[in-house]
């Protein structure tokens, strides 16, 4: 029989992902924009048809604007036509003022 084996150190300390986000400037930056991303989104959702909401998610939010993203052309045609109510619910709310982009994502793999 052979002795048992001896305890094993305890791992790597974790931590939470948005406490390690929040570490690095790039990373933090990133996370920030990603909360302000989802927050606009939840600004707009009432403006938003009931039939679009559950297509529409949040792309990405840069410099140069905002990106909405939507399954198909025909979600993001009507969507297009949204843009304008979307725009002044963004506004209502306080949100600096930015381009916002109508995407497709197939789920192609």
């Amino acid at each position: 029989m052979s002795a048992p084996s001896p305890p094993r150190p305890p791992g790597p300390a974790t931590r939470p992902i948005h406490e390690a986000l929040s570490a690095n400037s790039t990373l933090a930056d990133l996370l920030q924009r990603m909360q302000e991303a989802q927050a606009r989104l939840a600004s707009v959702r009432q403006a938003l048809p009931a039939a679009l909401r559950p297509h529409v998610r949040t792309g990405v939010l840069d410099d140069t604007g905002w990106n909405l993203v939507v399954p198909n052309g025909a979600v993001a045609a009507k969507l297009r036509q949204c843009l304008p109510q979307i725009e002044q619910a963004l506004a209502d709310e306080g949100w600096k003022p930015t381009a916002v982009r109508v995407k497709v994502q197939s789920d192609r793999t």
